[in-house]
């Protein structure tokens, strides 16, 4: 991240300083454009955290202020004049993290992003990560991919029982639901999907409120080998 930028965002009496970002050549990730969607609902004390680790490979971050009643919009605002790939996103009122999501999408697909990943704004979803999603579908084995959290031997064990059996019992639905049967997680919203899927897909028939999860369309999509759960 390059330094060198005097202007600064507070939330809350934290300082953070932003990075100085020129849009001198678009960067690409192994040839292909790729855009992030990051949803944000007061997300205040970490938005500006979430921003500044989208990697530099990204060529556009769409990030959607969802209505928020805190500084998060004018933070999102701020940092778009020190990075030329964020492009801010504001809904009044709040309409749900699914409408949120896809608003992202739909500006995706009008700039002509070749593949488009979520990551939520609370700086939960390790950008290290973002190649396994990301390498599937330039190699055209995938349109769709997810991240499995329960791959790790770690998160599955820290997962309360009760907490475990619903994860459980909501994997065999979706599965059921989406034909997928490789499916795992499917509360993980750290997803990818190619630029075509999302053009040939009804976005606007997906759930837009808040209870919406990142495998609502997957029984829409009918391509190639289609979707991949990754961890």
């Amino acid at each position: 991240m390059a330094a060198g930028v005097s202007a600064v965002v507070s939330a809350k009496s934290t300082t953070k300083t932003l990075p100085f970002k020129t849009a001198v050549e678009e960067p690409d990730y192994r040839g292909k454009r790729v855009a992030v969607v990051v949803p944000a609902y007061n997300e205040e004390e970490l938005i500006g955290e979430t921003m500044g680790s989208i990697p530099g490979y990204v060529a556009r971050v769409y990030v959607v202020d969802d209505g928020s009643k805190d500084r998060t919009g004018a933070i999102i605002d701020a940092y778009a004049r020190y990075d030329a790939r964020v492009v801010p996103i504001h809904h009044r009122p709040n309409r749900g993290v699914g409408a949120a999501i896809t608003s992202g999408y739909l500006q995706a697909v009008e700039d002509g992003m070749d593949v488009v990943a979520v990551m939520a704004g609370d700086n939960q979803m390790d950008p290290t990560y973002l190649p396994s999603l990301l390498d599937p579908i330039v190699d055209g084995k995938a349109d769709y991919t997810k991240g499995n959290r329960l791959i790790s031997d770690t998160y599955r064990k820290g997962m309360p029982g009760w907490r475990s059996f619903g994860n459980s019992v909501l994997t065999f639905l979706t599965k059921i639901a989406s034909g997928y049967w490789q499916m795992m997680d499917p509360q993980n919203g750290y997803t990818a999907i190619s630029g075509k899927a999302l053009s040939e897909l009804p976005l606007t028939e997906v759930y837009q409120g808040y209870q919406y999860f990142s495998n609502s369309f997957l029984p829409l999509i009918s391509f190639n080998g289609v979707s991949r759960s990754l961890s």
